[in-house]
């Protein structure tokens, strides 16, 4: 069910105004008097709704198409077995599907069989590292199989979906606040009530003491009225915000709402999303650590650590380029090896065994050469030197693959033998050219950054470090905060953290109402009357932050509706977009 007004609604908001009444009411008298060229004035009452009108229609345009789904058909398993494909919506609870690799899932259900199916749900709760599924597991509508494959048994279908209801949310958007708007409206509320009696002490002078026609007077009256509304204030300012979206369009940039303009302008609190903001998602080799070098003395940029370009190529650079290319299907991880390693095809390949986060490593056996395992150094080795080092490189925000020889390609690590270790490869996530730059600029205007993030917290704050955010190594785990409101905005306020993460879409919803929340009024103050009452919880009401917030993916469409100012990345999901 849709929440957004309809056409006649949006048209009848914009028109049966206060404003639009006063003006009207005038026109009126001016057409008594039969002088119709004085009624040039209801063209700013025009131009102004016509405004607003077309504006809200294009926002509702875009909120109406918002979508999590994108699959159209599924395979239900019949009772004999056979594999039928129908349409999603043809979907119903307790039917049987059939999933495997690349398929989106249509309606949360439950795991039935798992063929090493692995799940990835980072844009629905910001994780980025894909999810290994077993019998009795949860699936949610939206995510991806990215690896394996199986069957689950459908529990909701429809508005009941965890994806439907998360765009159910985002539905009850919140137009972006406008003080300027606010305050032209509140002038035009004070006014009206003078507005007719001294328009009548006005008709009465002209009619009555000077003398003149009806016509006369009624337009003499309409023009001194009409000077207590502020009418080109109400144009200059809806003027004022489109020169604003012209300008932001020149940039590259699209806004749906005008009043966000001056929004923007307000924003004293940015909380961006790591990937895709911060962080281009993709990786990077950094450095290639031989584990012969090893001496475990010093930092994890030590000892050992070597750049592939500082000599002459060894058995440990041909390992790794043989491994980087012996896989067509690859990841983001695979993506950085075969960009830094070069295809020099050192070793004919005799078998495979692709990467699955169930046992965190890949293998490659060559002919000639023998059998190697890369992978998550602690699902390999027991090596205490090596895992030493390789958290060390964790802790700053790295991600570490270990290169070791194995006497054969076993499924899981424990069917691992003769272990031989050869080299740590360190990779990095792909800071953005111009993140450090801009997070300097908005430190420098004096605006507060705050990263929301479903990774680990501790890998998030050393990216926001390497990124150049004053207080990244601030950080906490938001799985940690008080469930209770009050609490959380105590926790907010208090904790000055820069860094959450492990954040679902209902916390980084949760911590923008926390944000935008102002002081709590003290006891005994929301009891007091007269001018100090009114100060107090005009000045708790005020002490909240203006809050953007920056985000790509599904896991921000809650967030973005929420805070006062969204920025939604062009190459992040349709959702967040819209």
């Amino acid at each position: 069910m849709k929440k957004t007004k309809s056409v006649s609604q949006i048209i009848a908001a914009h028109t049966l105004t206060y404003f639009n009444f006063l003006n009207l009411v005038l026109c009126v008298l001016v057409l008594i008097s039969g002088q119709y060229k004085n009624i040039l004035f209801m063209g700013v009452v025009v131009s102004n709704a016509l405004i607003g009108i077309v504006q809200e229609l294009r926002v509702k345009k875009l909120i109406d198409r918002l979508t999590v789904l994108t699959a159209t058909k599924a395979k239900v398993v019949k009772s004999d077995g056979q594999i039928v494909e129908v349409a999603v919506e043809e979907l119903a609870v307790d039917d049987v599907v059939k999933l495997a690799a690349g398929d989106q899932i249509a309606c949360d259900g439950t795991v039935l069989t798992s063929e090493g199916m692995e799940v990835d749900e980072s844009m629905l709760t910001g994780e980025s590292v894909p999810v290994h599924k077993k019998p009795g597991d949860e699936l949610f509508s939206g995510s991806h199989i990215v690896a394996g494959g199986g069957t689950a048994v459908i529990v909701h279908t429809g508005e009941d979906n965890y994806a439907s209801q998360l765009v159910a949310k985002a539905r009850t958007k919140k137009r972006a606040s406008s003080e300027m708007q606010d305050a032209i409206k509140r002038i035009i509320r004070y006014v009206s009530f003078v507005i007719v009696p001294v328009g009548a002490a006005l008709f009465c002078m002209q009619f009555f003491r000077a003398h003149a026609s009806l016509s006369d007077s009624l337009v003499s009256t309409v023009a001194g009225v009409l000077g207590m509304i502020p009418e080109g204030l109400v144009l200059l300012t809806s003027i004022s915000f489109i020169i604003g979206v012209g300008r932001l369009a020149g940039k590259k940039a699209l806004v749906q709402e005008m009043e966000a303009i001056e929004a923007l302008a307000r924003v004293n609190t940015l909380c961006l999303d790591k990937t895709g903001t911060i962080t281009t998602g993709a990786l990077k080799v950094e450095k290639l650590v031989r584990i012969r070098e090893l001496t475990g003395a010093g930092d994890a940029s030590g000892a050992g650590a070597v750049s592939v370009g500082a000599q002459e190529k060894d058995e440990v650079v041909k390992l790794l380029e043989g491994i980087a290319h012996a896989f067509t299907d690859t990841n983001v991880t695979g993506e950085a090896l075969q960009a830094f390693f070069e295809d020099t095809k050192p070793y004919p390949v005799v078998d495979t065994l692709p990467f699955s986060s169930r046992r965190k490593y890949m293998g490659v056996s060559f002919e000639g050469a023998g059998n190697y395992v890369l992978g998550a150094p602690d699902f390999i080795t027991k090596e205490e030197q090596i895992l030493h080092k390789s958290e060390e490189y964790a802790i700053k925000g790295y991600r570490v693959l270990l290169l070791a020889k194995t006497d054969t390609l076993a499924e899981m690590p424990e069917g691992l033998t003769g272990t031989e270790p050869m080299a740590l490869v360190v990779l990095s996530d792909c800071v953005k050219e111009d993140a450090p730059e801009t997070l300097k600029f908005f430190h420098d205007m004096g605006v507060q950054i705050r990263i929301l993030s479903g990774d680990n917290p501790a890998t998030v704050s050393a990216v926001g470090q390497m990124a150049g955010l004053t207080g990244a190594d601030r950080y906490v785990d938001a799985t940690t905060l008080p469930e209770d409101d009050e609490e959380l905005r105590q926790v907010i306020r208090d904790g000055d953290y820069v860094v959450f993460g492990r954040v679902s879409p209902e916390n980084k919803y949760r911590i923008i109402r926390a944000f935008q929340s102002g002081e709590k009024i003290e006891d005994g103050e929301d009891e007091i009357g007269g001018f100090r009452g009114w100060l107090a919880r005009r000045r708790a009401a005020k002490s909240g932050r203006v809050v953007g917030m920056v985000g790509d993916g599904v896991n921000d469409v809650l967030a973005l509706k929420e805070a006062d100012c969204s920025i939604a990345m062009a190459s992040g999901s349709a959702a967040a977009g819209q």
